[in-house]
């Protein structure tokens, strides 16, 4: 390989990378999720892993370009969005809920607490990934339009330069956040949690209502 052909590969590469990795690190619902799965110390691997399929899938779709026909069309955007509010209101309320109800925190505080099943953590760590409103954005529109700008045989390797980061990124969190698990275990920490959680989480929601606004005005 000649080294024309190994810049043209790892230029792409990088980018798709160093793109991906400064927009995962924002702490928005999967990333709260992920970490406190790295807290409980509860299937770490399972966690990243299918955090790692999902952000997978979807960078995929819009390095495919599936980003233009989504918000290119109202309806669709406008139904993505309203699922991803309700989402995120449902996971908002939930968190604070936890925080000021003292009997839901007690069983975190242990950390012994019965582990949480398999198939629960796997289906939790999709629903954070695909209903996570913040995940399309930042796969379908920002790293999808980004890798428009590469000739067509280039943006594969655009896309799997997302996928590196993306691995690298929930791997570190999940493993990272459970050498801090000894912090997690009072009540006082895991509420703190719950409430930055929640006032992230409403936030975010509320943050997209008000993109609706101007269309149904």
């Amino acid at each position: 390989m000649n080294p024309s052909t190994i810049a043209g590969t790892i230029n792409p590469l990088s980018q798709g990378f160093l793109l991906c990795a400064s927009i995962i690190i924002a702490l928005g619902p999967q990333n709260l999720f992920i970490l406190r799965q790295g807290l409980r110390r509860q299937h770490l691997f399972a966690t990243a892993l299918f955090s790692t399929l999902a952000d997978a899938l979807l960078i995929s779709l819009g390095v495919g370009g599936l980003s233009s026909l989504i918000y290119g069309s109202s309806l669709i955007h406008t139904v993505v969005t309203i699922g991803g509010v309700l989402f995120l209101l449902w996971c908002g309320a939930r968190s604070l809920f936890k925080a000021y109800n003292p009997d839901s925190v007690t069983e975190q505080t242990n950390s012994q607490a019965a582990a949480t099943g398999l198939l629960t953590v796997i289906i939790a760590t999709l629903s954070f990934s695909l209903l996570n409103p913040s995940a399309y954005i930042d796969t379908l529109v920002i790293i999808g339009s980004k890798s428009l700008l590469f000739p067509v045989d280039q943006r594969m390797i655009f896309g799997i330069g997302a996928v590196l980061a993306s691995t690298t990124w929930f791997f570190t969190l999940v493993y990272g956040a459970s050498k801090l698990s000894p912090i997690f275990r009072s009540q006082k920490a895991w509420r703190t949690l719950d409430v930055v959680s929640g006032v992230i989480m409403l936030g975010i929601a509320s943050t997209m209502v008000m993109t609706l606004l101007p269309a149904a005005i």
